[in-house]
Order: C-alpha cells, then sequence, then structure tokens
C-alpha cells in the first residue's frame, strides 16, 4: 500500500520546502504549487488524501478553492494561513475545511494534524458508502444528500465525516470528546466551532426545523444524539 500523498498549495517557496521535507521525513509522499492552475491540473491526474491549502494565492481565492475540493474531492482539506483572525476561521470551517492552521506554524503540528485527520472515519473499518434514513439517502461514495423524490443535495467532506459518525451509532449520545476523538483536530474553542457549523450545515441539508431539530439533537452541556433509523446498504 502507498504512502498517504498530501498535496501543498502555497505561493511561498521557503513554506512548500519546509512542509515537503517534514512530510516526506514523517514517511507522507507530496505535490507542491504556487498557484491554483497548476493544482488544479495535477487533481485531474491524482486525487490527493489531504490538501494543505494556503488563502493568499496569486491567482485564486483560497477560500472559493477550498468550497470546490470540499464539495468535489474525496481529499480532506487543511488551511494553513497567516490570517489569524476569528472569522477567517469561522468562514474557511463553514465552507468545509476540515481543519485551519495559522502561520507561522510548527511543521511536527502540520504532520500531527494530517496524522490525525487520516486515523478518523475515512481510514477505519466502514459498513457501506449508503445509508438510508428518515427518507434520506446518504451517498458517501459521491458526498451527497438523496431526498424521496430522487434530488440530490451535496455534502463536504468534513460534513460527511460527522454524518457518518451519526449514522454509525443512531439513537446513542456522542458526547464533544468522542466527536473530537474519531475525527481527529486539536481539541479546544476551534475544533468546537468547527462542530458546531458542520452540524448546523448537515440540519439546513436535511431541511430541519433549527428550533426543534427531529433527527440531530443537541444535549446541552453533554454533545449529540442522532434519533433516526438507519439501514446501510
Amino acid at each position: 500500500m502507498s504512502a498517504p500523498l498530501v498535496s501543498i498549495l502555497d505561493d511561498e517557496p521557503e513554506i512548500r520546502a519546509i512542509l515537503s521535507d517534514a512530510l516526506t521525513e514523517a514517511g507522507f509522499r507530496t505535490m507542491s504549487f504556487s498557484r491554483a492552475t497548476e493544482f488544479e491540473a495535477a487533481l485531474k491526474r491524482a486525487t490527493p488524501d489531504v490538501c494543505l491549502v494556503d488563502l493568499g494565492l496569486p491567482d485564486r481565492d483560497g477560500l472559493t478553492l477550498v468550497h470546490r475540493l470540499a464539495l468535489e474531492q474525496g481529499a480532506a482539506v487543511i488551511i494553513i494561513s497567516g490570517r489569524a483572525q476569528v472569522q477567517d476561521r469561522v468562514t474557511g470551517l463553514e465552507l468545509g475545511a476540515d481543519d485551519y492552521i495559522i502561520k507561522p506554524f510548527d511543521p511536527a503540528e502540520v504532520v500531527a494534524r494530517i496524522r490525525a485527520r487520516l486515523r478518523g472515519p475515512r481510514s477505519a473499518p466502514q459498513r457501506g458508502e449508503t445509508a438510508r434514513f428518515a427518507g434520506w439517502t446518504a451517498h458517501f461514495d459521491r458526498y451527497a444528500l438523496e431526498d424521496t423524490e430522487g434530488a440530490e443535495t451535496p455534502f463536504s467532506h468534513a460534513e460527511g465525516e460527522v454524518l457518518r459518525l451519526f449514522l454509525e451509532s443512531p439513537k446513542r449520545l456522542i458526547t464533544r470528546a468522542q466527536m473530537q476523538e474519531s475525527l481527529g483536530g486539536a481539541a479546544g474553542e476551534s475544533f468546537d466551532r468547527a462542530m458546531d457549523v458542520r452540524i448546523s450545515r448537515l440540519r439546513t441539508k436535511l431541511r430541519e426545523d433549527p428550533k426543534n431539530p427531529r433527527l440531530i439533537k443537541t444535549i446541552y452541556g453533554a454533545g449529540y444524539i442522532f434519533l433516526g433509523d438507519v439501514e446501510w446498504v
């Protein structure tokens, strides 16, 4: 089995070299790009396991690229950026990024975050790629929710991780600590905010009443519980 492939997209050659060296030493394969157009062309030839994306690109808005990657590619997306404002982080997570690392960074932390991401549900034994529940069909092979009339709504890789976690443990309390352990990422306010964003977006796509959701219930002070019956096919 070949080593996981990590794509590095950053317009600073020093950053690309630091990340490539650290990841290669840790046993990963890497591809590095300075421009979004080069990166997108490479995606047609190979799908990486993880994409490291800087937001300050010379030829494309990094946030737009993150959104496209989250919806169309099977790779995890980690933003690495000098933008340290809370709103930048929230926006990145809302658009589907799996994690957000602020520059300057410790290369060892980046390696650890990637390893945590690859230990998540995508690499664990899974029941299948399709699940039916409450009139919905979740297609994890193409990242789409299908309603009873056949209309499809795409979901991001990050949203899919959370949805799969719920569907694999229906009618059981899932604590924040359990979510962090299963999904990876650094514990703390940023992780909690990321989960809040992803669950909110899933509820919207499942057409839940935000004041009284029927499927994904918040148990205040404890965690979440998914109340639907689930059939894996």
